[in-house]
């Protein structure tokens, strides 16, 4: 996970601290809401994911009950602005893809209802 949170922090411009938690909060949120195959697929292909959805505030609390917005609410409580939310979001999605390929990905993002509009 290290590829990936040098690629935010050099792209979005956030320190490594936020970048981990907001890709944890994201995949906590893409595990808790996705297709369990293709999340479970999508997850097994990117070693380390585990501990950042572990690590991150309120991962797993049911926090993110209100979809979508409610991940981004989450996400601006970190300090994050909505150019920077688009910016992890999109790195985390081509991560993932790169590691699963895009069946999986594409299919997580496809059954989340409204999310395909931020990534």
């Amino acid at each position: 996970m290290d590829e990936l949170i040098s690629r935010i922090t050099e792209s979005v411009g956030i320190d490594a601290d936020v970048a981990q938690k907001a890709v944890g909060m994201i995949l906590g949120f893409l595990k808790n809401e996705g297709p369990a195959e293709q999340v479970n697929e999508m997850l097994a292909a990117m070693p380390g994911v585990q501990d950042l959805i572990d690590n991150a505030p309120e991962a797993g609390g049911g926090m993110f009950g209100g979809g979508v917005m409610g991940l981004g609410s989450a996400l601006m409580g970190l300090g994050l602005g909505m150019g920077e939310i688009s910016g992890v979001s999109r790195q985390t999605v081509d991560y993932a893809k790169e590691k699963a390929g895009d069946g999986p990905v594409d299919a997580v993002i496809a059954a989340i209802p409204g999310l395909s509009q931020f990534v």
